[in-house]
């Protein structure tokens, strides 16, 4: 036993210094609560004294209290253990509180409504929003009470039942506003259309206005359906008012009731219009598929008339300019048939071509490289530097043109590779056309030693070119002796040609100069250099 005291003694002792632990700290917790709870308690008496900015202060104030003191009390509530007993009076008393506030709001509501057509109801809305606002955080912190209410063992069935009738009246008040303005807003929303130009300020501020409204009331609903489903209550016909003014798709719509309540909706909608416009709907849509396809047939007709109009024209279009005017004439009489069937259809046509006018500005910004190739494959085929079928030299390529858009140049290079080459490259870069003279001169050059006879070379060298087949009689070949080089005199032959047999000629004619050359004893003298050593005696 007396081993056992000291054991006994320490026990005692550690539980008195835990007891006097959580009495220190509910101590203080207890004074800062009811400090603030006096603040509350005070600024309630003083505001049905008071007025204008003071009562508004006077009312934040109240508020801004009221949430510190539930944020206190909810760190003390989410303990791992939290002390219900000393908290229980807190909670109850904040529960009254907010009881308070709930019939304060309703009377400030109550007021506001009461003064409806007094001349002033745009500060009346916005005094119904303020309110909307305040009572979202007010009913937020009352589902929280009464939670915490239950888990200390309060009972509160009777209140529960109370906050579920209020929030089920506040849905259906909210819903309705909620229609109320979207009704409103679409309204408002035409008439600036219809204004146009001519809208005024007013009507631009009464859009804004009512956005604002369907905003806090959409709010406001969203935050009581939330609420409700916490508490198990039906909100499938409040989720389908939210659905329907926001459109969007939450898991809410994966609630059978909800979507089932739409799709009834939407069926209903759709019936109803099948019956009451069915006939002249159907009759529109006939009458805008056979304009359609009127219009395919006929621009087919005209691309091919046109077709044939530029190809056989006496001025000589290009491929790429043909090319252009078959495709411009087929699409232009399509997109003029798509008109008249959209007309059809009921569509304005003025406000659909100023937005696709808006609508080019924009892809003009997106697309200025493409642009840019474009406005040069207009400058290729206005001024035809080139056409299919030419061997040119342009953007540093060479080859035969095989194929010409508006925006790139499609060349087959003679060793059979095929490059595109955006328009603009070739547009703003020397464009030699080689084939587009009838004539082209083949030039080469042809040396003979000094020890030769300048006579006899000229008139092999005008045998050959004469005698070759491909080598034009007009213009005259030219034949002369050019230069005297360091190692041998220069002839310069220079025979005309077809564009096409030029490398014919070329080749020809330097395989046979050298066969002629070596057959009639004439030299073809390489570089050489002559080096002299002398020698001097020694001394």
């Amino acid at each position: 036993m007396h081993r056992m005291l000291p054991k006994i003694l320490m026990l005692i002792f550690c539980f008195c210094s835990y007891a006097a632990t959580a009495s220190t700290e509910n101590t203080e917790l207890s004074n800062n609560l009811n400090k603030i709870q006096s603040l509350i308690d005070a600024d309630v008496k003083a505001l049905p004294n008071t007025k204008g900015e003071i009562k508004s202060f006077l009312e934040y104030r109240i508020g801004r209290n009221a949430a510190l003191l539930q944020d206190t009390l909810k760190t003390q509530v989410e303990k791992a253990d939290p002390d219900y007993a000393f908290l229980k009076p807190y909670i109850v008393k904040q529960l009254v509180f907010t009881n308070e506030v709930e019939a304060y709001f309703e009377k400030q509501r109550a007021n506001l409504m009461g003064q409806v057509g007094s001349g002033d109801d745009n500060k009346i809305m916005v005094g119904l929003m303020q309110i909307q606002r305040e009572q979202d955080k007010l009913f937020t912190a009352e589902k929280s009470l009464l939670s915490w209410a239950k888990d200390a063992g309060i009972d509160t069935d009777a209140q529960s039942k109370t906050f579920i009738a209020t929030l089920i009246t506040r849905a259906d008040d909210l819903n309705s506003f909620v229609y109320y303005n979207q009704e409103r807003l679409t309204q408002a929303v035409a008439d600036v259309q219809v204004a146009g130009a001519d809208v005024s300020s007013e009507q631009k501020s009464l859009v804004v206005e009512l956005k604002e409204r369907l905003d806090q009331s959409s709010t406001s609903l969203s935050t009581t359906i939330e609420l409700l489903d916490s508490l198990g209550q039906d909100t499938a016909l409040y989720k389908q008012t939210l659905f329907s003014i926001s459109g969007d798709i939450t898991q809410d719509v994966l609630n059978f009731d909800v979507a089932s309540s739409l799709l009834s909706e939407w069926m209903t909608i759709a019936k109803t219009q099948a019956m009451e416009n069915g006939a002249g709907i159907l009759f529109k849509l006939i009458i805008f598929s056979l304009i359609l396809f009127l219009s395919s047939l006929v621009g087919k007709v005209v691309k091919r008339v046109v077709q044939k109009t530029v190809s056989n024209s006496k001025l000589k279009f290009s491929m790429l300019l043909q090319d252009f005017f078959i495709s411009l004439s087929g699409k232009a009489v399509f997109a003029l048939g798509l008109l008249i069937a959209l007309s059809q259809l009921g569509f304005e046509l003025a406000p659909l071509l100023a937005g696709f006018g808006i609508a080019g500005v924009i892809i003009g910004f997106a697309l200025q490289d493409t642009l840019s190739n474009f406005a040069s494959g207009m400058m290729i085929l206005i001024y035809r530097p080139f056409d299919v079928g030419d061997l040119i030299n342009a953007g540093g390529v060479t080859g035969r043109v095989s194929h010409m858009s508006l925006v790139s140049t499609t060349i087959k290079t003679l060793d059979n590779q095929r490059l595109i080459v955006p328009n603009n490259k070739i547009w703003g870069d020397t464009i030699n056309n080689i084939t587009v003279e009838h004539q082209r001169r083949v030039d080469m050059t042809f040396g003979i030693g000094y020890g030769d006879n300048i006579e006899h070379a000229e008139k092999v060298l005008t045998d050959i070119v004469m005698a070759h087949p491909l080598v034009l009689k007009d213009p005259e070949p030219m034949i002369k002796l050019h230069t005297l080089g360091e190692s041998s005199v220069d002839f310069i032959v220079r025979p005309w040609a077809k564009p096409e047999d030029y490398w014919d000629v070329y080749w020809d004619i330097t395989r046979t100069v050298k066969m002629r050359f070596d057959a009639e004893g004439i030299s073809i003298p390489f570089p050489q250099r002559d080096v002299h050593i002398y020698q001097t005696a020694a001394e």
